[in-house]
């Protein structure tokens, strides 16, 4: 399977998952950001699918049937979501449908959205993690693929719990994504 790998920020995961062997066919980010530094840093091709609007005027529909577009001139199979900050609508979903993966900072379907680690240290629970999930139209609702805990401690911060799952959650997605590219499909 053909993988793509979408990103807007620092790249970490983009990262971890080159360095971690993962054979990505393309890296599509929606902005000029890091991770472009970090694929060419790798040897790995990357477009921009720039992202005109961050205001009311967004196209979102029209934007993500070129994510789509692009994504399927390339040839790709699967996507992977890698801290990929736009949420993209149906035509991607259409094109990609159970084939989009995502990964989490909570354990779903706990903590759903943008403010997960902060949500999981308000409402005070001992473990929370995090989850590998094929992305659907409804954000963080989709199939779960894989979870693994985190403990939460007692002097913890957002930041700092924070970076504890990211660390587990780098990890976990790259082994669930080689198990999809195993197996030749996602479910």
């Amino acid at each position: 399977m053909r993988l793509a790998v979408l990103a807007s920020g620092s790249g970490t995961i983009l990262d971890a998952m080159a360095a971690g062997g993962l054979p990505i066919s393309l890296v599509l980010v929606d902005r000029p950001c890091q991770a472009e530094e970090v694929a060419a840093g790798h040897g790995l091709p990357c477009e921009l699918v720039q992202r005109l609007s961050f205001g009311a005027d967004f196209d979102r529909a029209g934007y993500s049937r070129r994510v789509a577009e692009r994504l399927q001139a390339a040839g790709i199979e699967l996507v992977a979501m890698a801290g990929f900050g736009t949420v993209l609508e149906q035509p991607v979903f259409d094109a990609y449908a159970g084939r989009i993966l995502n990964t989490h900072p909570s354990l779903l379907p706990a903590f759903p959205g943008w403010h997960a680690v902060a949500d999981a240290l308000e409402y005070g629970v001992k473990v929370t993690g995090c989850t590998v999930h094929v992305a659907t139209l409804e954000p963080d609702a989709g199939p779960i693929l894989s979870q693994r805990p985190v403990e939460v401690k007692p002097d913890d911060t957002e930041a700092t719990l924070h970076e504890r799952i990211k660390a587990v959650e780098r990890h976990m997605y790259i082994c669930t994504i080689r198990e999809v590219l195993d197996r030749g499909r996602v479910l």
